[in-house]
């Protein structure tokens, strides 16, 4: 689990693309130093899996210059559905290590499941902050709430407005501190680029609960304790 506070930009340090995967190597900058075989990382909000071998990382990825590497393989689904496909070496990148227990839970709960790809579709920068608005996928929509919490590529950050459910075309709005510009890659990004989009985990469980509420299929208090009753005077008559 995540907590969507970037930690480190990292730098793509080698891509080797494979008939539907690819291995990339990351310039995590010693954030990974001690993140062995099968650790996490969230890559621009994609939970990825420490593969770190010299020996199936891409030509030069292992080199003086590239300070702490992080190696992960990603199947092709994943360069499909999120932004990781579209990444090029030297890109920078959104790093964070997996939550620790012991640790501050500073944003919100960030899975590193990436549930669609939007794009930027403007960005109006003002003079001490910016506000970008994000093309979402349609049925994300349902899922976001002005002051909701929303991870873009893997940034938590705070809704400042939605697209209405009347309108043709999804969308999210978000301000920028400068701390966050600079400290992240949303400091960089131009219309058109790329945004990984993960929406709220709790919206998502309460919308999948509802889903349930049929008659038929909703677990009923009352015949739960009909049961324990019937039990209970089966238990006295004896």
């Amino acid at each position: 689990m995540f907590t969507g506070i970037i930690e480190e930009l990292g730098t793509v340090a080698a891509i080797e693309s494979k008939d539907d995967s690819a291995v990339i190597t990351i310039d995590a900058k010693g954030l990974v130093d001690d993140l062995g075989l099968g650790g996490s990382l969230a890559v621009n909000g994609v939970c990825l899996t420490s593969v770190r071998d010299e020996a199936s990382s891409p030509p030069g990825a292992f080199t003086a210059e590239v300070s702490g590497p992080f190696t992960a393989e990603v199947m092709g689904e994943t360069l499909r559905l999120t932004g990781l496909g579209a990444l090029r070496t030297g890109d920078r990148v959104n790093l964070e290590r997996c939550t620790p227990a012991s640790g501050r839970f500073d944003g919100h709960v960030v899975q590193g499941h990436v549930d669609g790809c939007g794009e930027l579709v403007s960005r109006d920068d003002h003079a001490e902050w910016s506000t970008l608005r994000i093309g979402i996928p349609n049925h994300l929509a349902p899922y976001t709430a002005s002051k909701g919490s929303i991870a873009l590529n893997g940034v938590s950050l705070t809704l400042t407005a939605v697209s209405e459910p009347s309108e043709a075309s999804a969308w999210v709005e978000v301000g920028l501190i400068p701390a966050t510009l600079s400290h992240t890659t949303l400091g960089d990004i131009s219309p058109g680029d790329p945004v990984n989009i993960e929406v709220d985990v709790l919206a998502k469980y309460t919308a999948r609960l509802l889903s349930f509420r049929d008659e038929s299929t909703t677990f009923s208090s009352t015949d739960s304790t009909r049961e324990t009753d019937s039990t209970q005077q089966g238990a006295d008559h004896d």
